[in-house]
C-alpha cells in the first residue's frame, strides 16, 4: 500500500517516526478494526504541535500544563508547586515536546489497539 493512500496519514501532524511505529503496530488488522483503531486513537493521540504550544504555556503561564496533558498528574504537580523545576524542567519540555508526544502517543496506540482486538467496537 503506498504510504500517501493509508489512512494513517490522515492523523494531523504525523511524523515518519509515529508512522513507522503505527504501522508496525496496526499490522494484521482487518480494514474495520483499523476504522476503529483509528477513530479511538485519534481521539487519544496529541499533536506535536498542539504539545508545543502546551509546553510554552506551561513555561510562561502554567508550570507543568504539558504533564498533565499528556496525563503525568505527579510530574504536573511537581511542576507547578517548584515552578516547573525553577523553569529547567519546562525549558526542557519545550526542547523535547516532540519526544513527549510521541512517548503519549505509543502509550495510546496500545491502549487503543487493546479496544479494538477485544471487540469494543463492532
Amino acid at each position: 500500500m503506498d504510504i500517501y493512500q493509508s489512512p494513517l496519514m490522515s492523523l494531523p501532524g504525523i511524523t515518519p517516526e509515529e508512522f513507522s511505529y503505527l504501522q508496525q503496530a496496526t499490522t494484521g488488522l482487518t480494514e474495520q478494526q483499523l476504522r476503529n483503531f483509528l477513530m479511538v486513537y485519534s481521539s487519544k493521540r496529541k499533536n506535536p504541535s498542539d504539545m508545543l504550544i502546551f509546553c510554552l504555556i506551561g513555561l510562561f503561564a502554567v508550570p507543568g500544563l504539558q504533564r498533565f496533558i499528556i496525563g503525568q498528574i505527579g510530574m504536573g504537580i511537581l511542576y507547578l508547586v517548584t515552578a516547573g523545576l525553577c523553569f529547567i524542567g519546562s525549558i526542557i519540555d519545550v526542547v523535547n515536546h516532540k519526544t513527549l508526544a510521541f512517548e503519549h502517543n505509543q502509550k495510546m496506540v496500545f491502549e487503543s489497539l487493546q479496544m479494538v482486538r477485544m471487540g469494543g467496537f463492532q
